[in-house]
């Protein structure tokens, strides 16, 4: 079945890399790429366009400077498209970057977003830009992939999966990164931060559940105690050179509580890892 991937872009670096990861964990898959650029920073329009997601060209007003960006970032994408099946469209909005995502999701039936952890307005001194962080946390309608800078692309073989067992798991909220594992021939490990000595009932069974809905793929199951949950991950990931770190958002203000600061002193490490957010929509 053909994959629709929204890849969002503003022409940096980091956004190509995230183009280029995207391409490669996707090599061998049917896929349509839809590239998104918004003209709006922290509110502000940079190229005064005026065109829409809405209508079915993907200019509704033709605006040079940016249309010379995409030719020229099409030219050099094509010399990593590997597969016959990856085709691309090239969009445009002047909306604020969450509202753009969304009208882009609705409109194209998107499965999942991959973009990079920061852009051209970001600091240098942190791993996940604010942009970044929105799309993470407010993103309900599909799963969200971030690509640190600088990471390259190679098969993942680990993905790691923290979870404290206190909300049961349902498939559909797990089905890319089981589909991401089951294309890779990766192991998930799946890692609890032990708050108290035994997980209650309500825990073991959500454990339970879980084991059940990754059948299908290779797995286990991970403790560790003494210390926070982002010094746990930290430690985990960095120990075991794990390849993707996954999280269901279920909570409000998530990402904010585990990746802002001391982003650097705690998770420093991440800025190695792509991180998969996995949707999750409260009813």
């Amino acid at each position: 079945m053909e994959k629709r991937i929204l890849l969002l872009t503003d022409f940096s670096k980091n956004a190509l890399n995230a183009i280029k990861y995207a391409l490669s964990l996707y090599s061998d898959s049917e896929c349509t790429f839809y590239l998104l650029y918004t003209n709006y920073v922290d509110g502000y329009p940079i190229d005064n366009p005026t065109f829409s997601l809405s209508g079915q060209r993907t200019y509704n007003i033709k605006v040079p400077k940016t249309e010379d960006r995409y030719e020229e970032l099409m030219q050099e994408l094509q010399l990593y498209r590997k597969n016959p099946k990856h085709s691309f469209q090239t969009l445009a909005a002047n909306n604020a970057l969450l509202e753009s995502v969304k009208d882009a999701i609705a409109a194209y039936d998107i499965d999942i977003i991959v973009m990079g952890t920061k852009g051209l307005t970001s600091s240098r001194t942190v791993v996940f830009g604010r942009n970044t962080i929105t799309i993470m946390e407010k993103v309900t309608e599909c799963p969200v992939l971030a690509i640190p800078e600088d990471v390259e692309f190679t098969p993942p073989k680990e993905i790691v999966f923290p979870t404290d067992f206190k909300n049961p798991f349902k498939r559909r909220e797990l089905n890319y990164m089981i589909n991401i594992a089951q294309m890779h021939n990766a192991d998930i490990r799946v890692l609890h931060v032990k708050e108290s000595a035994e997980l209650n009932k309500l825990q073991q069974g959500n454990k339970e559940l879980l084991d059940t809905l990754l059948k299908g793929v290779g797995h286990s199951f991970h403790e560790l105690e003494e210390m926070t949950v982002r010094a746990g991950i930290n430690a985990f990931v960095d120990s075991r050179g794990s390849d993707i770190l996954a999280f269901v958002n279920q909570k409000h203000n998530f990402f904010t509580k585990i990746v802002s600061k001391p982003l650097v002193a705690e998770l420093g490490n991440h800025s190695r890892v792509p991180v998969l957010v996995l949707r999750y929509r409260i009813k």
